[in-house]
């Protein structure tokens, strides 16, 4: 992960710039379960709040496209967020081909993480919604 410095002097980290880039979402999300949102010419941004965590709350961001009479993610991921630190993190990601989940519980019931697939996810996310607001999803 990398620790930048702003201008101001404060550390900043992916998960400081993926709450950053996530706020017009939580603005359009805001006092709601769910959103759509459009921009012409791509598919739809589909926005669902999951569930609140003792230290933030869970979030799905989602294209989908119709196969066969099925929707199908592309992508889908889940979010948590940490209103209180400013920061956020991917925590899975699916699409029509595969599942992959940052945090697992092994056999032992230990809480694990992927290390180097979390670092992708929060690239991958930083991305996404880098291009979302190119896209005309937001401002």
């Amino acid at each position: 992960m990398a620790i930048r410095v702003n201008k101001a002097g404060e550390l900043r980290t992916d998960y400081h710039i993926i709450y950053d880039r996530l706020q017009p979402i939580l603005a359009a999300l805001e006092g709601k379960d769910d959103v759509i949102m459009i921009s012409k010419g791509f598919m739809d941004l589909n926005v669902d709040r999951l569930y609140s965590e003792k230290d933030g709350f869970r979030i799905a961001l989602a294209h989908y496209y119709k196969q066969n009479g099925d929707m199908v993610p592309d992508p889908d991921m889940e979010i948590r967020v940490y209103p209180d630190r400013k920061m956020a993190e991917a925590l899975t990601f699916q699409n029509a081909l595969f599942y992959q989940e940052v945090y697992f519980t092994n056999d032992s019931g230990q809480v694990m993480v992927r290390p180097k697939l979390k670092n992708q996810l929060n690239d991958f996310l930083k991305m996404w919604l880098r291009n979302l607001k190119q896209q005309g999803f937001f401002k």
